[in-house]
């Protein structure tokens, strides 16, 4: 590598746990609205009752605990009544939130749906924006009954990988601290790193919300006053990235994220395309999640909201 910056695969010692990529399947590279509608759920008779609770934050509705909170304000209704806490509900059950009638076939007795997206610079992670600027939720396929989830944010001037699921408490899951699971990114800053700033960067540094570290840097090259870093950190609050390299001295000229955990940015998947995990993926992810959390003894919570990075 070039450069005297001495980064190269440079760790914290507090690293945590960082599980592997599971194997190829059959994935599918998704188009924007041309792509395929949401597969068919399950027959009625053979979906079995879950909680409510449960339902409802899979469809990505509101995490476990508000959605407790709504139902003890008297705010869900099942069949016409007044929900209660632990109420099951099947694929039959008209179920109400605030007084819209919210589809529960597609949420239950099935895998969640998750998929990678490539994100452009210039893309915000929001459907709302007064501004009227583009957002990813454009580009994703279109779906019956469900909606799309984001798997934490990407600021605007930051693109690549971003994750987006069927399920509000899988994307919860993801997020929470304690699955241990690591975001990765390609970072080009203004000037290299010397062996101390890098050794700052793993110890802590802190910022305006609290202290923050790196898992890892290596140095990655470049030319000029460009330089560039692979780096890891197991966190995403509202421009951690960025805001750490302000703190040591250091701008950011370009971010890209490459990797969430077990899943990488292909390197085919173009910008602003997705491509939908297969069915043994998702099962993988599952089982990855599931073993950072027995590892790291802190299981990941519902109510855990995510920020941009």
């Amino acid at each position: 590598m070039a450069g005297n910056s001495d980064c190269h695969h440079m760790r914290n010692k507090k690293t945590p746990f960082r599980p592997p990529a599971p194997a190829p399947g059959n994935r599918r590279r998704l188009r924007g609205r041309n792509a395929p509608e949401s597969r068919r759920g399950s027959p009625l008779a053979e979906v079995p009752a879950e909680r409510l609770q449960k339902v409802l934050a899979q469809a990505g509705i509101g995490s476990r605990r508000k959605v407790e909170d709504w139902i003890t304000a008297g705010k869900v209704e099942v069949n016409g009544k007044p929900a209660t806490l632990g109420q099951r509900v099947a694929a039959g059950d008209r179920v109400k939130v605030g007084g819209k009638l919210v589809g529960l076939r597609p949420t239950l007795g099935r895998l969640p749906r998750v998929l990678l997206y490539h994100k452009p610079e210039g893309e915000i992670v929001s459907r709302d924006d007064p501004q009227g600027r583009p957002n990813v939720f454009t580009a994703l396929p279109r779906l019956r009954g469900e909606r799309w989830v984001a798997v934490g944010r990407l600021d605007i001037n930051t693109s690549g990988l971003i994750l987006f699921t069927t399920s509000g408490a899988l994307a919860n899951r993801l997020m929470h601290p304690g699955t241990g699971l690591l975001r990765e990114y390609a970072a080009r800053v203004l000037g290299e790193l010397t062996p101390e700033t890098c050794r700052q960067l793993l110890s802590g540094v802190q910022l305006e919300d609290g202290p923050a570290q790196f898992a890892s840097i290596a140095d990655a090259g470049g030319q000029g006053a460009n330089h560039w870093y692979r780096i890891r950190l197991a966190e995403g609050r509202n421009r951690e990235v960025r805001r750490m390299f302000e703190a040591v001295g250091h701008k950011v000229s370009r971010l890209i994220r490459v990797r969430y955990g077990p899943l990488y940015l292909p390197p085919r998947l173009r910008r602003g395309q997705a491509l939908e995990l297969a069915a043994p993926e998702v099962k993988a992810l599952l089982r990855t999640l599931a073993q950072g959390e027995q590892e790291t003894g802190k299981p990941a919570g519902d109510d855990h909201e995510g920020s941009p990075e």
